[in-house]
């Protein structure tokens, strides 16, 4: 089965990050993914959280980093958070980033934003083959939450990052927001394996625990396993009930 990781982001959200890595690391989890170092403007004690997983062995697999692809103005920005990102992550031996498109732009064609997203990604892709660094590119379900983002397709991210044609970007599929938009999810995964490099997960609907809803993900998993996938598969939910033995439980299920 697939090496399973948390995004403490939505676990113990009332703790610092070491703290919640040290409670993810007590559940049985040996990985992490935690989103932008600066988000909120807060000192999120990055330099605490990566000495605590550097010396517990606990693999930080991604964070993320912010700005607008859908709008080539924005390109230098993006370009300049994106290299402070990297630095900040490899400060802590962290060598990927999960990036998002921004919310679409009123009147402006799909066509021209998604050209946007495809020459702002190749330019990124530059910089990450230079630092040996990964990005993620991560479309999310505009059903439920976030209303307004541009990119809730699995198969037009698959397309872009071919277009990019750069190893550096490929597709994080949430099957929590995939399955919102199309179902169908195990088939889809595997004719977007070419393009694959992470996934998230949460129950439908919701958003807690993956055994709870209408996805089987223990099938989901075993699925993904024989496509040969090697990466990571990360847990993005928000607990419902008491988070370690919330934890716990997932981890059970995910081995």
């Amino acid at each position: 089965m697939p090496r399973v990781d948390v995004c403490i982001e939505a676990v113990f959200t009332d703790l610092p990050l070491v703290e919640r890595a040290k409670r993810v690391r007590d559940a049985g989890f040996d990985a992490v993914e935690f989103w932008r170092y600066d988000m909120g403007g807060a000192d999120r004690g990055i330099p605490a959280f990566g000495k605590f997983c550097a010396e517990n062995g606990v693999l930080i697999n991604n964070s993320s980093v912010g700005g607008s692809l859908v709008d080539p103005a924005d390109r230098p920005n993006y370009i300049a958070r994106l290299k402070e990102t990297i630095k900040v992550c490899k400060g802590i031996d962290c060598h990927a980033a999960i990036t998002c498109t921004g919310n679409a732009r009123p009147g402006v064609s799909y066509a021209a934003q998604k050209r946007s997203i495809i020459d702002t990604l190749k330019a990124a892709a530059d910089v990450a083959e230079a630092e040996d660094f990964q990005l993620f590119l991560e479309p999310l379900n505009t059903l439920v939450n976030p209303h307004g983002y541009f990119l809730s397709s699995a198969e037009d991210a698959g397309d872009i990052c071919r277009q990019v044609g750069s190893a550096r970007v490929k597709l994080l599929f949430d099957v929590y927001h995939m399955h919102i938009m199309a179902g169908n999810v195990i088939a889809r995964i595997g004719e977007l394996m070419d393009v694959l490099g992470h996934f998230h997960s949460a129950g439908v609907p919701g958003r807690h625990e993956l055994d709870s809803g209408e996805l089987n993900y223990p099938n989901i998993l075993k699925a993904i396993d024989g496509f040969g996938y090697k990466g990571l598969f990360g847990l993005e939910y928000w607990p419902a009930g008491d988070q370690t033995e919330s934890l716990r439980r997932m981890r059970a299920l995910t081995l």
